[in-house]
């Protein structure tokens, strides 16, 4: 590891603690997603001229890779450090007497290892998770490791609960020691913290002593395999594994299927290794002590992990806890590689980034002799310790953790749609034959995937890119179409009857085919065509286009019929004068009104509500057919068209 810093000398003391925080925090193999923590002492005069001193210490719900100032929160160090000195302190309490003790109300929690910086005397204190030094003390003979590396340059801690009792016991080792000697302190099973009185001699200790920790690994030659052979993926069988997960946690997931770790998943010993538990505790809460380990029958093994953490949760409860979800946070599929489950893209990606490290330390620390994780009853002490549960709280929209594929999402209805799906919480994989459709949304949750949808292996390849993206299929919205130009009849061209049958009539039948095995693994699955007012009230010169949105109405009721005992609902969306859309420029927009004698304005508004319908308002109707108001409602056709007397 090599040290980041590039800062000349200055003597801002707040400027240079976020500075060396961020460059710990940009390091995974330091710090991951929220993790360790960092602070500084500054002696600050008060509203009344007074001297202070104060620990700045980062604040609950900061990431050091992206923390400022405001993520600091002050607080008395007089108090902090009589703290240390009760006998007991309830977390409770702990909370309460540290935000008491803080000089700005609106600065977020302290740190709960406040006080544990606040005894250290040093000016500036650096807590990182690493990785390296992690690993090794994870194995049978770790503190003997840890000293064999550093000797006596470092004050070895036995593994206790963070917080006032992590504080307390360092507190009580330290008593006459000479902290002049120390470079460091590991915490068994938890981490690493260096200290210094100026910042860049804290976070280069902290590189250095990690920098040992590698170069030990090393010379151990621990080190990982590369990966396997990925069999042929069965993207079916990844949607039924989401599907158990998403029933157990009851609520949708998102699954990230990492098939580059498929060397570790087809390791004789896995169900061994990866079942003795995580890195370190502080990453419970996101991924739960272990993976499912998944075999020939997933659903049942699943459902068998579900029952084993209920049976973990009565052997370590008090009474007074209240269990949590029983769902895996990954599972360890063997052949195919790893999947990580979350509530969201983002929170799937974090228990990704924490599974890749779990994996590599595991395989380090067997090299080693052996992995080995705290016992059960510690790690169950931090899952259910109230100050992590804090951060996992929060509402979710509606669609949190569902799955939808849109077509012709470049524009109009269609982008629309992808826009207020996005918005309520979905991810979305958008199809559209523009090639604009790959960069148009900026969004990790969103996937822009070019696609022909009149072409069936153009669209079997979408599907699949979807679902090897996000793991499943919830809401599909068959919006991709076109509006041939108006021919009669008699006069009409068999080229353009046989296009706009095949965009707006078969393609949507052809998408349908394909996602309906996924979508028959989908959670409150659903189906919204977007069809046409001209299905109720075709008007002349349009055949090509009514018989088609015809066709695809009828299709919509049969699939209702057929589908309905899978789960799916299929409803249609019948759109009149939807006028922002590519194919209402402005010329057209005004020959049009021109030839009903009107304004562009009354022309847009020429129906019995007197407003005009945008493609917001069809998608906000698609969002609506999607969700738990029409949970009840299948084969259904509703106009938005402002109210139209032809159809009424």
């Amino acid at each position: 590891m090599k040290s980041l810093w590039t800062a000349k000398c200055e003597n801002d003391l707040l400027a240079l603690r976020v500075y060396t925080s961020r460059l710990l925090g940009q390091e995974p193999a330091l710090v991951l997603h929220g993790g360790g923590n960092t602070s500084v002492k500054a002696n600050i005069s008060n509203i009344f001229g007074e001297p202070e001193d104060l620990l700045y210490v980062k604040g609950s719900g900061w990431d050091l890779a992206s923390i400022e100032v405001a993520g600091f929160a002050p607080v008395k160090l007089d108090v902090l450090k009589k703290m240390v000195l009760l006998d007991q302190l309830s977390d409770t309490e702990m909370v309460r007497v540290q935000r008491a003790a803080m000089t700005d109300p609106n600065a977020p929690n302290p740190s709960v290892e406040a006080i544990l910086h606040a005894i250290i005397p040093f000016r500036y204190v650096d807590h990182t998770h690493a990785d390296a030094v992690v690993t090794i003390t994870n194995t049978e003979n770790g503190a003997e490791r840890i000293e064999q590396i550093y000797g006596k340059r470092v004050l070895i801690v036995p593994y206790v609960m963070p917080g006032f009792i992590l504080a307390k016991k360092i507190y009580e080792m330290t008593q006459g020691i000479d902290w002049a000697a120390l470079e460091g302190i590991v915490l068994m099973n938890h981490g690493v913290f260096t200290f210094g009185d100026d910042a860049k001699s804290s976070y280069e200790r902290m590189i250095e002593l990690v920098t040992e920790a590698e170069n030990y690994l090393e010379s151990q030659c621990a080190v990982t395999a590369a990966s396997g052979t990925v069999a042929k993926e069965n993207l079916l069988e990844m949607a039924r594994i989401r599907k158990s997960v998403c029933d157990i946690k009851g609520a949708a997931m998102i699954a990230k299927l990492d098939s580059t770790a498929v060397n570790f998943s087809n390791r004789a010993d896995v169900a061994s290794i990866a079942t003795r538990g995580p890195l370190t505790p502080d990453h419970v809460i996101r991924t739960k002590s272990i993976p499912v380990i998944l075999g020939e029958n997933p659903e049942t093994d699943i459902a068998d992990y579900a029952k084993a953490y209920c049976e973990y949760f009565e052997r370590n409860t008090s009474g007074q806890l209240r269990r949590l979800n029983a769902a895996p946070c990954w599972a360890v599929w063997p052949g195919f590689g790893l999947i990580s489950f979350g509530r969201s893209v983002k929170e799937a990606t974090i228990v990704s980034d924490i599974k890749d490290h779990t994996i590599h330390a595991i395989q380090l620390a067997e090299d080693l002799g052996g992995w080995k994780a705290l016992p059960e009853s510690d790690i169950f002490d931090v899952e259910y310790w109230e100050l992590e549960q804090a951060k996992l709280g929060g509402s979710f929209p509606i669609f949190q953790g569902q799955i939808a594929l849109v077509t012709g999402a470049a524009s109009g209805i269609g982008r629309a749609c992808v826009e207020a799906l996005h918005a309520q919480g979905a991810a979305v994989v958008a199809l559209d034959l523009n090639p604009a459709i790959t960069t148009c949304f900026d969004k990790k949750e969103i996937l822009g995937v070019v696609c022909d949808v009149t072409l069936d292996e153009s669209i079997q390849a979408a599907v699949e890119t979807g679902i090897r993206h996000f793991g499943g299929l919830d809401i599909l919205i068959s919006n991709a179409g076109n509006f041939p130009a108006s021919e009669k009849i008699a006069e009409m061209n068999p080229n353009n009857w046989d296009e706009s049958l095949a965009l707006n009539l078969t393609s949507h039948q052809r998408l349908l085919k394909a996602c309906t095995p996924y979508l028959a693994m989908g959670i409150d699955a659903a189906v919204i065509m977007i069809a046409s007012k001209n299905v109720p009230a075709p008007g002349p010169g349009a055949s090509a286009y009514s018989v088609a949105k015809a066709g695809q109405t009828q299709l919509a009721r049969v699939a209702a019929l057929e589908l309905g005992g899978l789960g799916i609902r299929v409803n249609v969306i019948h759109p009149n004068a939807v006028f922002d859309t590519a194919l209402w420029t402005n010329e057209v927009l005004e020959k049009r009104a021109k030839h009903y004698g009107i304004s562009v304005k009354d022309y847009k508004t020429n129906n019995i509500l007197k407003t005009e319908v945008t493609s917001k308002d069809v998608a906000a109707l698609a969002c609506a057919m999607a969700g738990p108001i029409f949970a009840k409602t299948t084969g259904a056709q509703v106009p938005i068209d402002g109210g139209n007397e032809r159809v009424l």
